[in-house]
């Protein structure tokens, strides 16, 4: 009777399966994303097959916004029963949507800025086209940006 061996691959044809370079597949072992592959008596790494799934994992784990460091916390916990194990992708997503929320509250606040900053250059160049001489000499945006980091000088 013939023993069923689980096929494997070398790092090249990893690589090739998983769209991941070499490079990658070495940096992924070394954060512990991938286990340690073992070695043939040449020293090439052999990585079992499901190598390429779990490279697929990381990859769309990627494309949804998280970090290798949180991915390998996942990968980690492979093991962990399934009501655990959401609890962890729970906990993870909760400070990933809080952080997001954080970020979006930053990003209006700066289109606010800019869109403020819009407007005083529009105004500026209404007003010089209308002939105000005072107008035509000054950006209010350079001059706001310039006054904030006098000040900031001054208050060093």
């Amino acid at each position: 009777m013939a023993v069923k061996t689980r096929p494997t691959f070398r790092i090249g044809e990893l690589a090739s399966r998983s769209g991941v370079t070499r490079d990658a597949l070495r940096f992924y072992e070394r954060r512990g994303l991938l286990p340690v592959p073992h070695r043939t008596s040449g020293g090439f790494r052999v990585y079992p097959a499901d190598a390429v799934e779990r490279l697929r994992f990381i990859k769309r784990a990627q494309i949804v916004g998280l970090t290798l460091q949180e991915i390998a916390a996942l990968v980690t916990h492979r093991s962990d029963s399934g009501l655990r194990r959401c609890r962890q992708v729970r906990d993870l997503l909760r400070l990933k949507v809080a952080d997001l929320d954080t970020k979006l509250s930053e990003l209006q606040a700066f289109r606010t800025t800019l869109s403020d900053y819009l407007d005083q250059c529009e105004r500026t160049i209404a007003g010089a086209g209308k002939g105000n001489a005072e107008a035509a000499a000054h950006c209010p945006v350079i001059d706001t940006l310039t006054d904030h980091g006098n000040r900031r000088a001054q208050n060093a």
